[in-house]
């Protein structure tokens, strides 16, 4: 019986996702990119108006503004305007004409992580996103995720968690932008307190507000989680709110 044999075929050229696709997918995935757009020509330079290159702090990623000479200026701006957070105009010179260069930055997604399953974690996680953060569930300390770009807030929503002082511990060297216990100090107050004994400053456990929420007489479980988000939002945005419990900061 004769033989079958195989032929496999060779891979054609791999496809290069485009300018949109690669800036969708790094928006979704919440990284932080810096988007630089060709907005006026003068003279001759090797570009054209609308050209884009999309870049992180360290590296293109996509797109181009015309030449090497013109990306590795737009790249060497990059971290300065990912840091300012304010879209900028700067002008790239080359020996044929200069280009005017709108750079826009777009911050990193800042993460919202939530311990424990508790009916208020449930809705917190479930509106975050609406509101601008990446919302994490950790059940319990071994759910805790990888570190990534972005402010950090945690939430911690079951003050009768047996590894709450240790979940707490795991995210204090992460630095985050905000700490809150779900529960009055009467609930909550003894775990600041073991903090302390294992040797966290009282500048750090100060941080920590208990009870957490915006005072709008909250009482359901989703009504609390709306309290907890308003602040959140509050203290990303700068604005002023009225916490139950004001933060000690030493």
């Amino acid at each position: 019986m004769p033989s079958r044999s195989c032929v496999r075929s060779s891979p054609g050229p791999r496809r290069v996702p485009s300018f949109e696709e690669e800036l969708a997918r790094r928006l979704a995935r919440g990284e932080e990119v810096v988007v630089a757009t060709v907005v006026k020509l003068d003279g001759e330079p090797p570009s054209q108006a609308g050209a884009k290159l999309l870049m992180s702090r360290a590296a293109p990623l996509a797109g181009t503004l015309g030449c090497s000479e013109f990306d590795s200026a737009a790249l060497a701006d990059s971290a300065s305007i990912a840091d300012s957070t304010s879209p900028q105009l700067r002008t790239y010179r080359h020996d044929l004409g200069s280009i005017e260069v709108y750079l826009e930055p777009y911050a990193a997604t800042p993460t919202l992580l939530v311990f424990a399953a508790t009916p208020v974690a449930r809705a917190l996680v479930r509106w975050a996103e609406e509101v601008g953060f990446r919302p994490v569930l950790a059940e319990s300390l071994g759910d805790l995720p990888a570190p990534t770009a972005g402010d950090l807030y945690v939430v911690h929503t079951n003050h009768d968690a047996v590894d709450l002082v240790a979940a707490l511990e795991a995210v204090l060297p992460r630095d985050p932008r905000f700490i809150g216990l779900v529960g009055s100090r009467r609930h909550t107050g003894h775990h600041l307190e073991a903090l302390r004994a294992k040797g966290v400053p009282d500048g750090v456990i100060g941080r920590i507000q208990s009870p957490v929420g915006l005072d709008i007489g909250a009482r359901t479980p989703e009504e609390i989680a709306l309290s907890i988000l308003a602040g959140l939002v509050a203290i990303r945005r700068g604005g002023r709110a009225g916490w139950k419990s004001a933060p000690i900061i030493n």
